[in-house]
């Protein structure tokens, strides 16, 4: 996995080509980089299936949870089935757009 370390966040990245491989790695590291806002870079992948992003969803539910930011970047991905809890952007420009919108409503207690 590649990490990119950034002001307020991290940047990670499957460095292998097993999306659903990955989403369980991200579980098993998950005490490495659960004090991290996290941006989840799958754009390699390209054109994605619902089931393989939602392999992502349990790690997202726990991480928000803890009042983490948790956005995976996917720019062909169909949002339209995801599901509301978990965050989908096309770009890392607005993943990290996120993160401050995300930054700003922790701020004012939402």
């Amino acid at each position: 996995m590649k990490r990119t370390k950034k002001e307020n966040y991290l940047i990670l990245e499957d460095e292998k080509e097993n999306v659903k491989d990955f989403a369980g790695y991200l579980s098993q590291v998950y005490s490495d980089i659960k004090n991290n806002h996290l941006v989840i870079n799958i754009l390699k992948y390209g054109e994605l299936s619902l089931g393989e992003l939602l392999a992502f969803l349990p790690l997202s539910n726990k991480h928000r949870k803890a009042k983490k930011s948790f956005v995976l970047v996917n720019d062909t991905i169909n949002i339209d089935p995801v599901p509301d809890e978990m965050v989908v952007v096309p770009t890392l420009h607005e993943a990290k757009d996120i993160l401050k919108m995300e930054e700003i409503e922790r701020d004012m207690g939402f």
